[in-house]
């Protein structure tokens, strides 16, 4: 146990406790303007909205500002977490704030940052005017861009490498980014009755059985990234996950002897 809680004081202190802090804070920041001018100063001129109905659902249309206001909360609760919370490996008591916050890089912000971006530029790299048309290049400003669908990604690969966790049970945290695609993509739903458009001009061209397999495909997609992301997490902390369950071991042998 001696030798757990020295490691744990490697992780919680020092230079390396305070450059992670600082990560946190940069991408709390970062991603907290990014929607605030998103929603301030982006504004669409009317020949780029698709029909009437082209308003309906504002900003929050787009899974690419859900993801950014979900980074922006993770963010800010890893920054309340360095503060008031704990990163050790095997603490004696884990916090409630820090269960929220390995939680949510495991169910949501990693699997769904990684799908806006992989996405994303993907579709850029075929074909560009099926996601962000050349002519948004006028309101949308490239570091905007970049901000959304590009340092989402750096930001979580930083996380996912500095910050020790240990991920749910797979059928909690699956169930969890379940609920929460299954939200998002009921939201197109709605917005497609009531807006008469579909957000992403790809769906206007698939009939119905198209589109269930396009859904059931996006939701394969995002299953495979939380494993990514768990198999990515279990790779790099390999020694703490190993102390942490000696730890565990320990601590239960000792109330059996009790």
């Amino acid at each position: 146990m001696g030798k757990v809680a020295k490691s744990n004081d490697g992780y919680q202190r020092g230079a390396y406790g305070a450059l992670r802090a600082l990560m946190h804070f940069i991408a709390a920041v970062q991603f907290t303007y990014a929607i605030y001018y998103d929603f301030r100063y982006v504004h669409f001129p009317p020949e780029m909205k698709r029909g009437p109905g082209g308003d309906f659902g504002g900003k929050l249309k787009f899974l690419t500002v859900w993801d950014a206001i979900l980074q922006a909360v993770y963010f800010t609760i890893c920054l309340l977490n360095d503060f008031i919370g704990t990163n050790e490996v095997a603490p004696k008591r884990m916090p409630l704030i820090r269960k929220v916050k390995d939680y949510t890089l495991a169910a949501f912000a990693f699997p769904v940052a990684l799908n806006v971006g992989v996405t994303f530029w993907t579709l850029m790299a075929i074909d560009r005017e099926l996601v962000f048309p050349k002519a948004l290049d006028a309101v949308f400003p490239g570091w905007l861009n970049h901000v959304m669908h590009t340092n989402i990604v750096i930001f979580m690969v930083l996380e996912i490498c500095t910050s020790f966790r240990q991920y749910p049970s797979r059928r909690a945290g699956l169930t969890g980014l379940g609920i929460f695609m299954s939200a998002y993509l009921g939201w197109l739903h709605v917005i497609h009755h009531f807006g008469g458009i579909w957000v992403y001009p790809v769906l206007e061209v698939l009939n119905m059985p198209q589109r269930i397999a396009f859904f059931a495909v996006s939701l394969a997609f995002c299953v495979g990234l939380y494993l990514l992301g768990e198999f990515f997490n279990n790779l790099i902390w390999t020694k703490e996950l190993k102390q942490l369950k000696s730890a565990t071991s320990a601590g239960g042998a000792s109330k059996k002897s009790k």
